[in-house]
């Protein structure tokens, strides 16, 4: 398979989920805001720092509030992280690989594109958000499924298998590092219901309040949390699952990959740490950590299976 063929493929999957992502933080923090005890509001701008587009936003907005940030989000063109956005640069990716990709995905995405594109209007509004975020989630999700179900074992199919699980191993760590502190004012997290119904928006933010609470325990709190998304093999979203995921497709990619060996040592890291019992400074380090071992996963592919980027030679 051609090297820019892989790539695309790769960025394909990794905004669809970036989308989902996206479209999981809004809706959460939307109940979340109808949950709390009046008078508690949950801030917004957390929302900005998860994504990691602190800057961007300041740019081009003023006021942090939740309409400025929720057209940011959902459908700011300014924005290269937004779910317009990121659908936008699938459906280019998908476009410009039509030819090994099943028939159906490229139909699939274009309509799903089309779909966020002419209802975005009513996704900003508070009566249409939750439908149009539910949406855009279930439309990602068919597309995982559909990609999964028909596409063969192939090249194409591993390198849209790393795409997604880096880019949900990355959203995990930074909803974590940000939601774990900044979801309401300090003066109020000594409240233990409160610090209750942080812990369970993190869950939700993932969609795995449910299974949390099935196969850990019925009580929400820190230390069980942080265990079962970073460290619990057998849900999708933990940080070990999606790295084990992406061991075993560079795997089937090249057994002796560079990449292979730096998905292994992070493993062992995510293994060997006893979440639990991390401060939230400590806490804080260590998913920087994770994220500059992620940055260096994304480079080692790079390096090793996509087309090396364009130098513009200085002018004579």
């Amino acid at each position: 398979m051609l090297s820019r063929v892989a790539e695309n493929i790769y960025w394909l999957a990794r905004y669809v989920e970036r989308a989902e992502n996206t479209a999981r933080l809004v809706r959460v923090n939307t109940q979340l805001v109808l949950d709390t005890p009046s008078g508690i509001k949950p801030g917004w701008e957390p929302l900005v720092e998860i994504t990691g587009l602190h800057e961007v936003f300041h740019a081009v907005e003023r006021e942090p509030s939740e309409r400025n940030i929720v057209r940011f989000l959902i459908g700011d063109a300014n924005n290269p992280g937004s779910i317009l956005s990121s659908l936008a640069a699938a459906r280019e990716n998908c476009r410009t690989v039509r030819d090994v990709l099943p028939r159906s995905s490229w139909e699939a995405i274009n309509e799903f594109y089309l779909y966020a594109k002419e209802n975005v209007q009513t996704g900003l509004t508070k009566s249409g958000r939750y439908d149009y975020l539910d949406e855009i989630i279930g439309g990602s999700q068919r597309i995982a499924g559909l990609l999964g179900s028909v596409m063969f074992r192939d090249e194409a199919y591993h390198c849209s298998r790393i795409g997604r699980n880096l880019e949900r191993a990355d959203m995990t760590t930074r909803i974590i590092d940000v939601r774990s502190t900044d979801l309401f004012p300090d003066d109020v997290l000594e409240s233990r219901s409160l610090d209750t119904l942080q812990w369970i928006s993190v869950l939700r933010s993932m969609s795995g309040y449910q299974i949390y609470r099935r196969h850990v325990a019925i009580r929400v709190n820190r230390a069980d949390v942080l265990r079962f998304l970073f460290q619990d093999p057998r849900y999708p979203r933990s940080f070990l699952h999606c790295i084990e995921t992406v061991e075993e497709s560079v795997a089937e990619l090249d057994n002796k990959s560079p990449v292979v060996r730096r998905c292994r040592t992070l493993r062992r890291k995510i293994r060997q740490t006893e979440v639990a019992d991390l401060g939230q400074a400590s806490l804080h380090e260590f998913i920087d950590e994770l994220q500059i071992d992620i940055t260096a996963l994304h480079n080692a592919m790079a390096d090793a299976y996509f087309p090396p980027p364009l130098v513009l030679e200085a002018a004579n």
